[in-house]
């Protein structure tokens, strides 16, 4: 039996990524979020809570990870961010393997990933949608979260890949700078065209 079409989702902060990936789950796709199954292991009983905790102390609680509190630990730190990075992605990688598996049938599958491009994972799929906005949508989405400042997002975006070089380097774009229904039309129609492809 073939392997399903591999999709890997991407895009800038603030550009709708999420709201995108819930368009394709609601086209019948199966979508692995990289960032949920992230925040399942770092939550309460999560499984990476522990190592978390035994290299950065303090970072945790009853309630798991405190994001903020390991987030200040390694935001300006890049060996701090690698060794944190070390523990997170080989379980994320593992989580990924295992969904999989378990869509194997599936004509499509989709993987949600925010570094698709910065971190080498446009190389495992077959396909990259690249989730883009105009700068200012993007700017007033970002910074009308709780908690964000004009210099968390620009430095959030000097470690994202330019949005310019992602739609460079798309098979295809998601325009989300648009109305919801006309995001979802573009879904629909990628959709579409993806199971078209693949004969079905």
């Amino acid at each position: 039996m073939s392997r399903p079409t591999l999709i890997g989702l991407t895009g800038s902060i603030g550009m709708g990524k999420s709201t995108v990936a819930g368009m394709f789950e609601d086209a019948g796709v199966p979508v692995f979020d990289a960032d949920a199954e992230v925040r399942a292991m770092q939550g309460p009983g999560g499984e990476l809570v522990e190592r978390i905790e035994a290299a950065f102390p303090g970072s945790t609680s009853a309630d798991g990870v405190d994001r903020e509190a390991l987030g200040a630990l390694v935001f300006a730190d890049k060996t701090k961010l690698a060794a944190l990075e070390g523990i997170v992605h080989p379980a994320v990688a593992a989580k990924r393997a295992l969904f999989l598996e378990r869509h194997a049938g599936a004509p499509l599958v989709l993987f949600d990933i925010p570094l698709l491009f910065e971190r080498g994972g446009h190389e495992a799929v077959d396909i990259v949608v690249v989730v883009s906005a105009p700068p200012q949508a993007q700017r007033e989405r970002v910074l009308s979260r709780p908690g964000m400042t004009e210099a968390k997002f620009e430095h959030i975006l000097g470690l994202q890949t330019p949005d310019a070089e992602k739609r460079a380097r798309a098979d295809h774009v998601i325009d989300t700078g648009t109305s919801l229904a006309q995001t979802r039309a573009q879904v629909e129609q990628l959709v579409a065209a993806l199971r078209a492809d693949q004969g079905m």
